[in-house]
């Protein structure tokens, strides 16, 4: 397969998403209702707060992988056996 064969779905799929593009660009806006954009401010309000819920426990758990590194930090430095709670 020559470099020319392996651009022509890159290419086509270029063409696509410009297509696609052009098409969004130049379809007629429709206002929305008020009731549509309740509906959209509480799906946004919802994803903020998932997202927000993630984020705290993924900063909760690295809170507790650093607290378990300082701990093991500590008993490599008193001169304790480490090995048992490497082994984990």
């Amino acid at each position: 397969m020559n470099s020319d064969e392996s651009q022509a779905p890159d290419d086509a799929l270029r063409q696509r998403i410009a297509s696609l593009i052009r098409s969004n660009e130049q379809a007629r806006k429709k206002p929305i209702s008020d009731e549509e954009l309740q509906k959209l401010k509480a799906a946004a309000s919802r994803l903020d707060q998932k997202l927000q819920d993630a984020t705290d426990a993924d900063r909760q758990s690295l809170k507790g992988a650093a607290e378990r590194l300082d701990q093991l930090l500590a008993d490599i430095r008193d001169g304790k056996d480490v090995t048992r709670i490497l082994k984990r």
